[in-house]
């Protein structure tokens, strides 16, 4: 017990240490020396045709290359003895010449065995069979005669053939007879009918049997059947044909497919279903043939074994058959024995597993011995289907079969021992280089060999030994994966391959690319037909990857039109039509990978009118037209519209009568009367309105008094003492009858009197006379024709014709609130004085002249205010202030103006006057200016005299302290004195009344420069504080102008703005009350800033505008030099100047006439 006991767990140990050579198959490099290995065999049933010859396949290789030789029926076929028989060079391939010869002599078992030094493999036996179809035995068929309503069965029973033959019924016409429930072919090829029928009778049923190898058909002999009816079989419940009784067996194999038939008769013809006790039928390889008779199921296991019910049903009961089915197995592989590749006085193991049932036996050979007779091996130990090897030596090489049988089948498997001492070789291909995509798996092979097997080592990057982890899987064979490729994976690997006699290395490179996608996706499209469609594709892949994008219609190739353009990354379609319809797939490949998106597109079109119009349920006034709708073009139609057309009164005309939904088929059509109808439809969807249907019939309606009156009546005077009554007349599809005409009545409205009528014919107005002015009259129209009046008729109000009014407003009294606005008043007329609608009322008024004026002094223009409704009040603005206006008054209506009222006159206060006409400055001194201005053009009142005030600006742009002078109303000129030279003077000029002043005018100037030089008689261009200075003078020039010009290229202003920024404009701020003076200088007064002055040849300073201002000299102008050589800076705010600048000079002074004005 304790030797058995070691020997078990010894076994157990040997099992896992070996567990490396039983679950990896090596392939043996051709050039190391190994076993022979079969590498093609015929299948173990080779059924022949005698036509062709025999080709039994036996193929192998080995180092050396094995030798062949077969056994037949168990003994050594010796193939050089048969001049029939040939064995292909290096092969052991057999082919058997039977032409003239019997084909039956080569029949039997045939295996072949491949042999050399190292061991010898054998194939499966292979059994040879000539297929046979041989002919129909001879038989009379008798002629079969039944009564209508029983169960037929006529039988085949086809000559056995090899291999079996397929079965069809035909008639004589080699037409198949039609099967359906009721008549239906049995699998052994019999014809059953469940119950027969007088059309069942015919003379030429014949079976045909085709035998698929010799591609023959052979025939039964016609069968006979005739159906007699004069005593039929009544109506009863199934019954089964086939199988008989209750129950039966059915014996399947293991992978195979299971056939259960149930065949019943009965009448009416039974229904037929299936099912198994305690579990459902395997839908996924399960299929009901034969109009339900036949039940199937693929690839048969062993859970496919139990009851099967078939239930055969009609009206008047239901029988029921059981098939009892059971699986069994011819012999399968669990795990088929492998090749072993040891070193000298390694262990291995050979396994073989299989199952079956029942159980099959194994049988273990060497070199096709069995093993038991085979030379013994004390390294050898077998137990049952395994085979241990302990220790082996060199030389000790074979090949080993396994044969597992049982009574359906065996199994063989070579599996050869290869002792080898080697050391490792790597048999992948050096430096490849691997390509994948961003998160998918990567694979880099390592396949070795080596005896002992190599140990697999990898590295990154020559130095990053890796291990089987999360990212990483080292494979039994070799095979590095990195299960989510991502970039930082890319770079160069190596693999080692190692085992006792040395080790290999390899080199390759992984390189992860970004996944091909599409952003954009082709959008679905409705499109018209005629018009294009565009699909747009856009894609991001990798840029070291070329793609390629291929359009696909319905999964296939575009059509090869060139109405098909494909872009870079869309594809269009012109000119669509229908068959364009259908899907289409934008696929962007790349050398690694592809991504794609479909779209669909649908053509739509205007739908086909509608056909087949028909009118029913007439009536009087409404009939039913129903229509039959055309294609719609992939477009649902929204809606019908129903036209007519009154041939009548309008032919030619199609007129809308009414619209139904797109579903409806139907309408219910409202006529009127004494109208010829013909109508017609037209079907609308979202593209439009499809052509009209073509008319219906015509349908006239009788004729009937009118439903409705005129409408729009109106009653308007168009002269004193008449009123014209209008009206749209009915058309005549409105008429309802022949003959129409209009009765006009008419009255005083608030009046106790009889309407007075009038009857015209169908036109559209009335004129009554001898009316009284502007009254109102009640007025009605009604409607007429031969067969009577139309309904009541509404009653409407209208007004006789209108007059001039007769009076003018009286009591007109006027309110003049300030120098520019004034209010009237007046008391209304009278109505009965306004003859008419009151309109409203017309002030006239003008100027007559200024109060400062003379009579004839002013022209006079008259302006007029219409004041709407019954106003009594009006104001009248934008008045001359210090001015004489005279006014009428006059009532309006719709005839015109009335007379007007008495001229009422009224005068403006005085207001402050204008701007001062100009403001020049003349006569520059080197302390003096002389400025001289003109009055206001317009003074608003009495003139009282002028402000002037005016302040220095000094060459930072600072402004001096303000002076004020005031002049009378005849001064117009005046000099200053005591001012300084060389000095830039800004003055603000305006005129006044007793009301105040009014806008200011500006302008600036320089006084003049000092020229002069001391009397004294001193040479001071020899002075040396003279050169000094003008050195200091130069070199202050020259920073000044660099200064400036980095100013102007950096296009900046000297800081005049932001010192005027930070004081309001003196011109919009009033004076101060209490000194007069204004705050400092700002350039937003007149919206100009101060300007330098120009030096006319005259020597006078002006300035022409008055809202001229000190003007920048922004970029490119020159500068200007105060006595002591300072630079005066420019001011900000380029403007352009004004026409009246054109007499000054065009050269301001610069820098060198500053310089020249010191010598």
């Amino acid at each position: 017990m304790d030797r058995n006991r070691n020997w078990m767990s010894g076994f157990g140990a040997v099992l896992l240490i070996l567990m490396s050579h039983v679950s990896s198959a090596l392939e043996v490099p051709l050039d190391l020396p190994q076993p022979p290995t079969i590498t093609l065999q015929s299948p173990k049933d080779y059924i022949f045709d005698p036509r062709e010859n025999i080709v039994i396949h036996c193929e192998a290789k080995g180092k050396p290359h094995p030798s062949f030789s077969w056994t037949r029926n168990g003994t050594h076929f010796d193939v050089e003895k048969d001049s029939k028989v040939l064995m292909k060079p290096g092969s052991g391939t057999l082919v058997i010449d039977i032409s003239g010869e019997k084909a039956e002599a080569y029949e039997g078992t045939y295996q072949c065995t491949a042999h050399n030094d190292h061991g010898t493999a054998v194939s499966n036996s292979i059994v040879i069979r000539q297929s046979r179809s041989p002919l129909w035995s001879k038989e009379r068929n008798e002629a079969i005669v039944v009564q209508m309503g029983v169960s037929l069965v006529l039988q085949c029973r086809p000559p056995a053939g090899l291999p079996p033959p397929v079965i069809f019924w035909m008639d004589n016409n080699f037409q198949r007879l039609p099967l359906d429930k009721r008549v239906s072919q049995a699998l052994n090829g019999d014809l059953y009918f469940s119950n027969v029928l007088p059309e069942d009778s015919r003379p030429d049923y014949i079976c045909y049997a085709r035998f698929p190898h010799t591609q023959t058909i052979q025939q039964k002999q016609p069968i006979s059947v005739t159906v007699l009816n004069n005593s039929p079989e009544g109506e009863h419940r199934p019954g089964f044909m086939m199988p008989l009784g209750t129950t039966s067996t059915k014996m399947v194999l293991r992978g195979e497919t299971l056939e259960l038939e149930c065949i019943a008769e009965g009448l009416p013809t039974p229904d037929i279903s299936w099912q198994k006790d305690g579990a459902e039928l395997p839908s996924s390889r399960m299929s009901v043939q034969n109009f339900q008779k036949t039940l199937k199921i693929s690839d048969v296991n062993e859970g496919d074994a139990g009851d099967y019910h078939c239930t055969a049903s009609n009206k008047l009961g239901t029988t029921h058959h059981v098939i009892k089915v059971t699986v069994k197995a011819a012999p399968f592989w669990v795990s088929a024995p492998r090749n072993l590749i040891l070193a000298p006085n390694e262990t291995g193991i050979l396994t073989c597993r299989v199952n079956g049932e029942p159980k099959p036996k194994i049988s273990w050979f060497v070199n096709g011995v069995p093993i038991e007779n085979a030379p013994e091996d004390r390294s050898r130990k077998v137990d049952d289907d395994t085979v241990i090897l302990s220790n082996v030596q060199s030389g000790s090489s074979a090949v080993y079969q396994c044969n597992a049988s049982n009574e359906f089948g065996y199994l063989m498997a070579n599996a050869f021992v290869n002792v080898l001492a080697e050391p490792p070789r790597v048999l992948t291909p050096p430096n490849r280089v691997y390509q994948v995509i961003t998160n998918t798996p990567a694979l880099l092979h390592c396949a070795s060999f080596g005896s002992p097997i190599p140990t697999i080592t990898w590295f990154k990057d020559s130095q990053i030994s890796i291990k089987n982890g999360d990212s990483y899987v080292i494979h039994e064979n070799g095979t590095l994966e990195i299960n989510v490729a991502q970039t930082v994976n890319s770079g160069k690997y190596t693999c080692i391959a190692t085992n006792n006699l040395g080790l290999k290395e390899n080199h390759m490179t992984l390189e992860v690319k970004e996944p091909t996608r599409i952003l954009k996706q082709p959008e679905y499209k409705v499109v018209q037909r005629g018009m294009s469609a565009s699909f747009e594709c856009k894609v991001k892949h990798d840029p070291s990857l070329i793609p390629v994008m291929i359009w696909l219609k319905d999964n296939g190739d575009l059509p090869d039109d060139d109405r098909f353009v494909v872009g870079a990354e869309s594809l269009t379609v012109k000119d669509v039509t229908d068959g364009d319809e259908g899907t289409y797939t934008c696929i962007m490949n790349t050398t690694l990978d592809q991504d794609s998106a479909s779209a669909m597109l649908t053509v739509v079109e205007k739908p086909d009118p509608p056909t087949d119009l028909e009118l029913t349920d007439q009536t009087e006034r409404s009939v039913q037209l129903t229509w039959i709708p055309g294609d719609e073009h992939n477009s649902p139609t929204q809606m019908f519209l129903v036209q007519y057309e009154d041939l009548l009164h309008g032919p030619g005309v199609w007129i809308n009568l009414t619209e139904v939904g797109g579903t409806e088929t139907t309408a219910r059509l409202n006529l009127s009367p004494y109208v010829y109808y013909s109508f017609r439809v037209l079907a609308i969807n979202r593209v439009g309105a499809s052509q009209p249907s073509q008319p219906s019939s015509q349908y006239r309606t009788n004729p009937a008094a009118p439903d409705e009156n005129p409408s729009d009546v109106q009653g308007v005077g168009t002269e004193p003492g008449n009123l014209v009554i209008s009206w749209t007349p009915l058309t005549g599809f409105q008429s309802n009858g022949p003959n129409l005409e209009y009765r006009v009545l008419w009255k005083r409205k608030d009046v106790d009197e009889d309407w007075s009528s009038k009857n015209v014919a169908n036109v559209s107005q009335f004129v009554v006379t001898g009316t009284t002015t502007y009254t109102p009259y009640m007025i009605k129209i009604q409607a007429f024709n031969d067969y009577g009046s139309g309904p009541e008729p509404k009653v409407f109000t209208g007004y006789s014709g209108e007059d001039l009014p007769l009076s003018a407003p009286d009591n007109v009294q006027i309110m003049v609130h300030n120098s520019t606005l004034a209010e009237v008043h007046w008391e209304p007329v009278s109505s009965p004085s306004v003859r008419g609608k009151l309109q409203g009322y017309k002030v006239y008024y003008s100027r007559v002249r200024g109060l400062h004026e003379t009579e004839g002094e002013t022209e006079q223009q008259e302006q007029v205010l219409t004041f709407s409704g019954n106003r009594s009040e009006g104001r009248l603005p934008g008045l001359q202030p210090y001015s004489l206006y005279n006014l009428t008054i006059r009532v309006l209506n719709n005839k015109g103006e009335g007379p007007p009222s008495p001229n009422k006159e009224f005068d403006t206060p005085e207001g402050v006057p204008g701007p001062p006409s100009f403001l020049n400055v003349i006569n520059p001194g080197l302390d003096s200016l002389t400025l001289e201005w003109g009055p206001p053009m317009k003074n608003n009142g009495r003139l009282a005299g002028y402000t002037l005030k005016y302040q220095p600006v000094n060459n930072t742009n600072e402004l001096g302290p303000v002076k004020v002078k005031n002049f009378l109303a005849n001064e117009t000129i005046i000099t200053l004195d005591n001012l300084n030279s060389s000095m830039l003077y800004k003055f603000y000029l305006s005129a006044k009344t007793i009301k105040g002043s009014g806008p200011i005018i500006t302008e600036e100037a320089f006084t003049a420069m000092d020229t002069t030089v001391p009397s004294r008689q001193v040479d001071i261009a020899t002075q040396g504080w003279f050169i000094g200075l003008m050195c200091a003078i130069a070199l202050l020039i020259l920073v000044l102008l660099i200064v400036c010009f980095i100013k102007r290229n950096k296009g900046g202003k000297y800081p005049v703005k932001e010192k005027e920024d930070a004081h309001q404009d003196p011109e919009i701020q009033p004076m101060k009350e209490d000194d007069g003076t204004f705050g400092e200088y700002s350039d937003t007064e007149d919206h100009k800033p101060l300007k330098g002055s120009r030096t006319p040849s005259n020597g006078t300073v002006r300035r022409d505008e008055s809202d001229d201002s000190l003007v920048d000299y922004g970029e490119g102008g020159d500068g200007q030099f105060n006595e002591d050589g300072s630079f005066i800076g420019q001011y900000s705010g380029k403007k352009e100047k004004d026409t009246h600048e054109g007499n000054e000079s065009s050269e301001a002074p610069s820098p060198v006439n500053a310089m020249n004005s010191f010598v």
